[in-house]
């Protein structure tokens, strides 16, 4: 017995200082990797907040120092909505009216202004460098039409973090957006906790939703514009690097106010240059393009006092619409205006179609066609149009516990014209085709998942058991089988 011990004690021994000498080997031989250089960045470091109070601090005495500080133009009636036509250059409208010393006080606040905001050094942007993202606004009635929205832009596979900003603390909806929009990468965030008392309304709610994201590239979406495809591509496109900004056209020709170009002391363009804008997605670089939402910003600001009406005077849409380019346009800043035109989408009706919604088309595609010289806008059998890249459903919002249903409203899109339970974008055919593939009925999956889904309360919806039930049913009747108003996709 004592051999053995001994035998295994001498076994013990040898394993420890085996055990040893290789911790000790390894001790010696290892060496900590050099420490990474760490290159500061001030706004990744600051938190969000911080840095749009320190951005609203700055910038709201700027705007306040260059106050009109004269009456609101006046005007005796609206301008009539006229189609674009790019092949005549119509007289300008001329309704609205100021006093020759207040058109010069309004020119010197705008040149002031733009002094002011030409100093980087006196406004700080929020943005992260090199952050891309989704901007929208929502809340109340407009809070289930973005998750449908947001749904339908993680259905083309995009991966772009997302801001949705509120009002103030009446439009946060808690549960949405603590447990159901960060599963979708979205975030809430309030305007009021930053402009406290400063309110702004309805329109003049996007630009500063966008100066006070935290992305250096924005692509804004209204909160019921969804995209057919990913956004990514219009941020990688040459399009929008070799311009930093890209709007939309509305159906109308532009209504800008004479006015308005002696203020900001631009020549007129003719009215056959560019259609009216739709704002309802655009996309923007602060990097390159900080100036222009500054200045869009100071026309929001002074918006429903005097800048609103002598950019579209009175034309329909009227508001922030013109202000992203028209302020680009005013400091000489590159901009790509799309020239395919914009298509109203609907069902067939007595008298013509029932529209519910507009189909804007591709960027890309069409800076390709308009670069080889092939303008659609003016002989639309040039070329092939563009693909569809974003549907606005706008007209009526389509939330399912508001008023798309029956006749409701004046579109009555899930309405056939006999009264029956009908798909509502069946028409234009070419349009529709230009889709790529049936949006409609995965824009309706989308809004059925909202709907029903036991996890999803929307504080605007009386009875989300009723909605559920309601979309169901239009949807067993509509989009669960075949049905004879089915769009025939080409191959």
């Amino acid at each position: 017995m004592p051999v053995i011990r001994r035998i295994r004690l001498r076994t013990v021994l040898s394993t420890v200082a085996a055990l040893f000498l290789v911790v000790t080997v390894f001790k010696i031989n290892w060496t900590p990797a050099p420490a990474s250089v760490v290159v500061p960045n001030t706004a990744f470091e600051v938190p969000l907040p911080e840095r749009q109070n320190v951005f609203w601090k700055a910038f709201k005495p700027i705007l306040e120092a260059h106050s009109p500080n004269c009456p609101s133009p006046l005007h005796e009636q609206d301008v009539e909505a006229a189609h674009f036509n790019v092949t005549t250059a119509d007289a300008r409208p001329d309704l609205t009216f100021m006093d020759e010393p207040n058109v010069v006080e309004m020119q010197d606040a705008h040149a002031h202004f733009l002094d002011d905001i030409a100093d980087k050094k006196k406004i700080r942007p929020v943005h992260a460098p090199g952050t891309r993202g989704i901007v929208s606004t929502a809340g109340g009635q407009y809070l289930p039409v973005f998750l449908a929205t947001l749904r339908m832009l993680r259905r083309t596979g995009s991966e772009l973090p997302v801001e949705v900003y509120m009002k103030d603390a009446s439009e946060h909806e808690k549960s949405i957006c603590e447990e159901v929009l960060p599963k979708l990468d979205a975030r809430c965030l309030i305007l009021a906790d930053v402009m406290k008392k400063d309110f702004i309304e309805h329109y003049q709610l996007k630009v500063f939703a966008v100066l006070l994201s935290s992305f250096e590239e924005v692509v804004w979406m209204d909160a019921d514009c969804f995209p057919l495809q990913k956004p990514e591509l219009l941020l990688d496109s040459e399009t929008f690097k070799s311009t930093g900004l890209i709007t939309w056209p509305d159906f109308w020709e532009t209504t800008v106010s004479p006015l308005y170009f002696r203020i900001s002391k631009q020549e007129e363009p003719p009215m056959n240059a560019r259609q009216a804008t739709e704002a309802g997605a655009f996309v923007i670089s602060k990097k390159s393009h900080l100036r222009t939402l500054l200045l869009s910003a100071y026309y929001n600001y002074y918006g429903p006092s005097h800048y609103f009406r002598l950019l579209s005077q009175g034309a329909p849409g009227e508001g922030d619409k013109e202000t992203f380019l028209q302020a680009a346009s005013a400091l000489g800043e590159p901009f790509y205006a799309v020239s395919e035109r914009v298509q109203a989408v609907g069902h067939p009706a007595p008298g013509g179609m029932s529209g519910s919604a507009m189909a804007q088309s591709d960027p890309i595609q069409d800076h390709d066609l308009v670069s080889k010289g092939l303008l659609r806008v003016v002989d639309p059998s040039v070329a092939e149009a563009p693909r569809i890249f974003f549907i606005h459903a706008n007209y009526p919002k389509f939330n399912p516990g508001g008023n798309v249903w029956g006749t409701e409203f004046e579109t009555a899109p899930t309405v056939r014209p006999d009264g029956t339970l009908g798909r509502a974008w069946i028409f234009p055919e070419d349009v529709v085709q230009r889709f790529g593939y049936d949006a409609e009925k995965a824009y309706w999956e989308e809004l059925k998942f909202i709907s029903c889904d036991p996890g999803i309360e929307f504080q605007t919806w009386v009875s989300k058991v009723e909605t559920c039930r309601k979309v169901e049913q239009y949807w067993g009747e509509v989009f669960a089988e075949p049905h004879e108003d089915d769009f025939q996709w080409s191959t």
